[in-house]
């Protein structure tokens, strides 16, 4: 059963923009709070951005402060990462994941129990 479904990803030019998009399935995730993380050949699987069940609190990591932006509507089921003035490092496949037990954004990834199938974002130089 496919619960976190990612889509948006793609190649982009440096400097471009991408909207990335998490369908939840709300009978499994109607008070969780979902984490936007990434992962890049050769790298380990790193936080990105996350939101609370809300949509009032979100944390980011340093990396893409100021540059992508997660939000969410819950009449849609859906979470977005909106990812402006794209790096080259920004290239990965990009994971949403969700936490049953918490309604708050947090960056713990050992604590997001479900995870997507991951998209990938490619950003040429």
């Amino acid at each position: 059963q496919v619960q976190l479904v990612e889509s948006g990803g793609g190649l982009v030019q440096a400097g471009g923009s991408l909207r990335l998009s998490c369908a939840y399935s709300v009978r499994t995730f109607s008070r969780s709070a979902i984490g936007w993380f990434r992962q890049a050949p050769g790298k380990e699987r790193e936080f990105v951005a996350a939101i609370s069940w809300s949509g009032g609190s979100t944390y980011y990591a340093d990396s893409v402060k100021g540059r992508f932006g997660i939000s969410r509507d819950n009449a849609k089921n859906t979470v977005y990462l909106q990812m402006n003035s794209l790096k080259p490092e920004d290239t990965a496949v990009y994971y949403c994941a969700a936490d049953r037990d918490r309604s708050d954004a947090h960056k713990l990834e050992y604590e997001y129990e479900y995870w997507g199938q991951g998209t990938q974002v490619t950003v040429s130089s």
